[in-house]
Parts: C-alpha cells; sequence; structure tokens
C-alpha cells in the first residue's frame, strides 16, 4: 500500500474575490523508501501539493490518504494527531524556537504528544544526523547546516512515515546544502521513509528516486530512475 496516495486532488483559494486554482485534477502515489523530488517554476503547485500532503490543507476536491487515511473526513484532533504521528516536516527557514536548546526544540513534538521517551528520543536522533554534542546550545549558536540537521532531527523524533522538505537547502550554500540533501537520501534508503522533496535545484532534483515535475497546477511529467 502507498504511504500517500492523491487521486484527482484539486485545490482552489479565494483572492480579493476571484477563484484561483492552485492544483487542478492531480493524482500521485508515493511508497515507503521513495525519494520524489517535486520540481517547477514559482507558483506551479509544490508547496500546495506538499501542505496537502501532510494535512496541513485539505483538496476543495478529490482525496488525500496518508498510509490509507483519508485526511478530509477526520476531526481537528484526528488530523492533528495523523500529522503528529505520520508526518515531519522541514522547512527552508528551519522554524526553530530560538528561547529553547537543540535538544529542547528536537523533543518538543513528543512533549506535546505527551511522550515519556522525549529526551531519549531526541538524543538519539541529534546522534544520527550528527550534533551529538550540541545539545545544549541555542540556534543563534549554529551555522545554517547545524540549524537544518537540527529541524531534521525534530521531523523525524517520532518516526514518521512521510517527511515533507520544502527549499530544505534554499538558506544554505552550496556544499552545505549538498550535506542536507545527502541525509535525506539516507533516511529514505535506511529507515524507508517517503520522502518528498520541493525544490528549484537542478542538483537536488537529480539524487531522488522520482521526479514530478509540475506546470500551473498540473503534473506535467513523472520520471523514475
Amino acid at each position: 500500500m502507498a504511504i500517500l496516495t492523491l487521486v484527482d486532488v484539486s485545490k482552489d483559494y479565494e483572492t480579493d474575490g476571484q477563484r484561483v486554482k492552485a492544483l487542478g485534477g492531480l493524482s500521485l502515489e508515493v511508497q515507503a523508501g521513495e525519494f520524489v523530488a517535486l520540481v517547477g517554476r514559482s507558483g506551479c503547485g509544490k508547496s500546495t501539493l506538499l501542505h496537502l500532503a501532510g494535512a496541513m490543507d485539505f483538496p476543495t476536491k478529490g482525496e488525500v490518504r496518508i498510509d490509507g487515511v483519508a485526511t478530509v473526513p477526520l476531526s481537528d484532533a484526528a488530523q492533528t494527531q495523523l500529522r503528529r504521528e505520520k508526518v515531519g516536516f522541514v522547512f527552508q527557514s528551519f522554524q526553530l524556537l530560538h528561547t529553547l536548546t537543540v535538544i529542547e526544540n528536537v523533543e518538543l513534538p513528543l512533549l506535546l504528544a505527551g511522550n515519556g521517551q522525549a529526551r531519549a528520543s531526541a538524543r538519539e536522533r541529534l546522534k544520527w544526523v550528527e550534533l551529538d554534542g550540541l545539545e545544549n546550545r541555542f540556534p543563534h549558536q549554529l551555522s545554517g547546516g547545524q540549524m537544518q540537521r537540527v529541524a531534521i532531527a525534530r521531523a523525524l523524533v517520532h518516526s514518521p512515515k512521510i517527511l515533507l522538505a520544502d527549499e530544505p537547502t534554499g538558506n544554505l550554500d552550496t556544499t552545505t546544502g549538498a550535506v542536507i540533501l545527502e541525509l535525506l537520501q539516507r533516511l529514505t534508503r535506511e529507515q524507508r521513509t517517503a520522502t518528498l522533496l520541493a525544490t528549484h535545484s537542478a542538483e537536488a532534483a537529480a539524487l531522488a528516486d522520482t521526479v514530478v515535475r509540475l506546470r500551473d497546477g498540473h503534473i506535467e511529467e513523472i520520471t523514475r530512475k
């Protein structure tokens, strides 16, 4: 069974009284351990697709299923639980809380879920991203690449089925960005996490198993290695 399924998905927004179609009739399946790059010009629908895939937004038409669970019929509480259990998010701007230490940032999702093993799990994930020893630093004491690795550790602390990464190398230099991409590739291979990466980078797309090219809210082409 696919970890992520989108069936004939459309998404419309209201802007200044005008109806804008962000996605139109899009269907896609993503399997466990598949690294998918979403590419295309700004405004083509990459971020909208990621938001739907993570149950942060919901389709105007069609169906989105995360690990077999349809997102639309769920209550607000059930949607929150689905995200906490099944989905990890990594953003271009890191979105770390600067008043918290590294380990406090990483363990936060588990603490919010009432997990009593939050600190031990956070240490394990920091070790996996090769940041053990930096647990008590604050984000402002880290490099951009280190902050993004903290963000990845936080996204993975609950062992999600899907990792969604929206331009995760956009604020990083080429060398540091390559390290982050290799980490995402290793995650997909070793832990069988389905990874969706929205990117403008041809180098990033080249690392993916599957490249989905979007244009004006539609899938223009899917290329699989």
